[in-house]
């Protein structure tokens, strides 16, 4: 005889239409409000396709704070709760990565190196650092240009997410994940574990040394940035931003740039509408119009 199947009723109560395979609470009106709040908070876009896409990202907060349902979740945001304000943006920003990603523009950061003279200290923003691989890349590019591990050349290595700041200070990486690294690049710039470390390896004091990590929105009225750059790599974030809301970073971008100043962008990204802003002056590379 067939077991008997319980008929439970639903964990909750949703409109018409509605899926009910969430286990916490969560409405088209709760999707609603999120988008406009990471829109605010951090200029990400999401497209109405991504609503269980942040289900999944944001159910792991709701367990971690006790929270059952996403309007409860929602009010602790707006509450001015500034901790798990940025958990939120944490949970919401994506971070693909790699060694060396878009190979083609190292080359022309060596060449534009060999452009500035000598006498003159180089400034050098990667300001969607993530976790880490594109500024040792860039640094690994700097010291093998200069052959020197005290090159004249300062990193800013920022991003909006705290954690994956954290994964890049400390420099821990998988081995099966530096496969763009040469092994004799790896073994200048890296240290391979042994015993429960085996598998993977540690960037060289050496080589983080010339550069600071710091948390950083694009979207602050104030960046509090002083200094100019002579390189500003900016690769795959503005995807996420609307056309108005990349035109006013790059709008605050250009100043930042020395006249003679590259800027890296994205292989899907293009500025077309920022014309007045920059100039292309390479596959994915600009400079400022002055």
């Amino acid at each position: 005889m067939p077991a008997q199947v319980e008929n439970k009723k639903p964990v909750f109560e949703m409109p018409a239409g509605e899926r009910e395979l969430y286990v916490f609470p969560f409405t088209s009106e709760d999707f609603h409000h999120i988008r406009s709040l990471i829109y605010r908070v951090a200029g990400i876009s999401l497209a109405p396709s991504k609503k269980d896409l942040v289900y999944s990202r944001l159910a792991r907060r709701l367990r971690i704070r006790g929270i059952d349902s996403f309007s409860a979740y929602i009010r602790l945001l707006e509450s001015g709760d500034l901790e798990e304000r940025e958990e939120f943006i944490n949970a919401l920003t994506t971070n693909m990565t790699s060694f060396f990603r878009e190979a083609h523009h190292f080359p022309i950061l060596s060449k534009h190196l060999a452009s500035i003279p000598k006498s003159n200290p180089v400034n050098i923003w990667t300001c969607a650092s993530s976790s880490g691989e594109e500024p040792y890349s860039i640094a690994m590019t700097v010291v093998e240009y200069f052959n020197s591990f005290n090159a004249p050349v300062r990193i800013l290595a920022t991003d909006i997410d705290t954690n994956v700041l954290e994964k890049a200070r400390r420099g821990v990486y998988p081995l099966d994940q530096m496969k763009k690294i040469p092994p004799d690049q790896l073994k200048r710039f890296f240290l391979k574990g042994e015993g429960k470390n085996a598998g993977f390896a540690k960037v060289r004091p050496e080589l983080q040394q010339l550069i600071t990590f710091r948390r950083f929105n694009l979207l602050d009225q104030q960046w509090g940035i002083r200094e100019k750059f002579d390189v500003i790599f900016c690769r795959n974030v503005m995807i996420y931003f609307d056309k108005n809301t990349q035109y006013e970073i790059l709008k605050k971008m250009r100043p930042c740039l020395q006249p003679h100043g590259l800027f890296f962008a994205g292989h899907s990204e293009s500025f077309h509408h920022a014309a007045d802003l920059f100039r292309v002056c390479g596959k994915t590379v600009y400079s400022p119009k002055v």
